[in-house]
């Protein structure tokens, strides 16, 4: 149910762009964070989590307004840079040599780049198309969206991939201490998934991405098996903070599915892992 209402909004503020996706993803940033300063609490570390979770906002905002990494780079130093001064006052002022001030600052300033810096590559990579110009055939709204349908798709059909196969056949477990239900057999499932998904979408893009520089669907397989290697670190990473917190779920705002860092775990590693390929790939040709 989660799927069959979330996919449609999701493609509706894809689409859209500007403001209208960056001020519920930014909300969306903050929340995250939040549920990052939630399984801190759990090993005993207090963050300061208003001053986080408004730099991870911030950090959002600031792609959406400036649109390319060159323009945004700055205003994000800006930010990271005011939520770490901040952090380190009231370190100072709240906290004293006791109240566990490296554990705060350092939690604050991982929150708010796991939610923040990372969310914000998604008004960048929409914005890709039209800042290097790359296609004439269709809208603007729709190339952003047939770039970022890259490392979203192989992120969730990749998992959906890996999760009936391991279900259904898979035996040895992959990492039993982090995540039991994962298996060897899981993973290379979708491993192979998401290089087919690479493949079909270069297949399905070419004709419009004109000039992007996935120019074969050699590049685009080997980008897809990249993007679900990434899949795979993002979900384990948040299992394991699962583990130490001692948690299920690092939330319950999706019934069923968990919180907000069990559904972006993944996506916020592929989404900058795949801003990052195309732009080297970008500088090379």
């Amino acid at each position: 149910m989660v799927s069959i209402i979330g996919i449609p909004i999701v493609l509706v503020l894809l689409y859209s762009g500007n403001w209208v996706l960056g001020v519920p993803l930014s909300v969306l940033a903050a929340m995250g964070t939040q549920e990052v300063y939630r399984l801190a609490a759990h090993t005993g570390v207090d963050p300061f989590r208003l001053t986080g979770a408004t730099g991870a906002a911030a950090l959002v905002l600031a792609g959406t307004w400036q649109g390319t990494f060159s323009a945004f780079a700055p205003w994000a130093l800006i930010v990271v840079g005011t939520v770490m001064l901040i952090s380190l006052i009231l370190a100072v002022m709240n906290r004293g040599a006791t109240g566990g001030p490296l554990g705060a600052v350092s939690v604050t300033m991982a929150g708010c780049l796991y939610c923040g810096f990372s969310l914000s590559f998604v008004p960048l990579t929409l914005m890709f198309a039209t800042t290097e110009g790359w296609g004439e055939t269709v809208g603007a709204p729709w190339l952003g969206v047939a770039v970022i349908a890259l490392p979203l798709a192989t992120t969730w059909i990749g998992d959906a991939v890996a999760f009936f196969a391991g279900t259904r056949w898979g035996k040895q477990k992959l990492a039993p201490s982090i995540s039991p239900n994962k298996t060897w057999l899981g993973l290379w499932s979708g491993l192979g998934a998401t290089i087919a998904v690479g493949v079909a979408w270069y297949f399905l893009t070419a004709p419009y991405l004109v000039g992007i520089p996935i120019n074969n669907f050699l590049v685009a397989g080997l980008l897809g098996g990249v993007l679900g290697m990434s899949a795979q670190v993002g979900d384990l990473v948040i299992s394991v903070f699962k583990r130490e917190a001692g948690v299920k779920d690092t939330g319950t705002i999706f019934p069923g599915h968990g919180g907000i860092l069990d559904r972006i775990d993944s996506i916020a590693i592929t989404v900058p892992v795949s801003y990052t390929v195309i732009t080297l790939l970008t500088k090379i040709q």
